[in-house]
């Protein structure tokens, strides 16, 4: 059985309440993957439970949490890890915001892509296996209206370089990839995201919407997920993600 095969592997995925962590957990288990599946609230995991049935094993807990992460990766032992989990930024300009509010995805998704990349290191996970960790189109382009979103999302993507050099230089055979999905409004945080910004600019959502193009759905993320996961080595350590796919960054 190899590695880098979803089918018959086990796999954790952290946010899978909504959005492109469901879409991921969906993805593998459609793959023939074993899913483990961390999410804080417990009727959204009953849910996804209810739709995979025994490829799900449902954890209500923090993805921040450095125990937890230790964990789950010394329990299931996963051919792949998909960091999703992340806070939802609160949409305004930069003098409105408090420290409290612009810190917030530092306190949430850089803690997670620390925690979770250290945990894969010190234990390790076996060769061959893949972590991937979100960040975000806004790590290259910023976001304006989301205080400290884009830099720790520009920090996530440092934090799997770094992991990816540790495993080389420890010759540990452990991948580490991040990837940058486009804005979408077809997940929640994309929705406000969308709405936050066309008012700003002072125009509709629904147009704001029409001229981004094509969007990515949690279904296009997950597909990306599984297939990134089962790649052949190459050089890149990090992607863009539309919906025309990956494309190395």
């Amino acid at each position: 059985m190899s590695v880098r095969q979803p089918a018959g592997n086990t796999v954790v995925v952290t946010g899978v309440g909504r959005g492109f962590g469901r879409g991921t957990a969906v993805a593998f288990a459609g793959a023939g993957a074993r899913v483990v599946g961390l999410a804080r609230d417990a009727e959204s995991l009953e849910k996804l439970q209810a739709e995979l049935g025994d490829a799900f094993v449902p954890v209500r807990g923090d993805a921040t949490d450095p125990d937890l992460a230790a964990e789950l990766l010394t329990r299931y032992t996963p051919a792949a890890v998909v960091l999703n989990a992340g806070a939802a930024p609160v949409m305004r300009p930069l003098q409105d915001h408090t420290w409290e509010t612009f810190r917030i995805a530092w306190d949430v998704d850089v803690q997670q892509a620390f925690h979770w990349a250290r945990a894969a290191l010190r234990l390790p996970l076996p060769p061959g296996s893949t972590v991937v960790s979100l960040s975000s189109g806004a790590a290259l382009r910023g976001s304006p209206l989301s205080g400290g979103y884009a830099g720790a999302k520009a920090t996530v993507r440092f934090v799997s370089e770094y992991a990816a050099a540790e495993s080389l230089r420890q010759a540990l055979g452990i991948r580490f990839r991040a990837v940058l999905p486009a804005l979408s409004p077809t997940t929640d945080l994309g929705t406000e995201a969308a709405a936050a910004y066309a008012a700003y600019q002072g125009v509709g959502t629904d147009a704001f919407v029409r001229a981004m193009g094509p969007l990515l759905t949690p279904d296009m993320a997950g597909a990306a997920m599984v297939s990134l996961a089962a790649e052949e080595d190459g050089d890149a350590l990090a992607f863009t993600l539309s919906a025309a796919g990956l494309q190395p960054v």
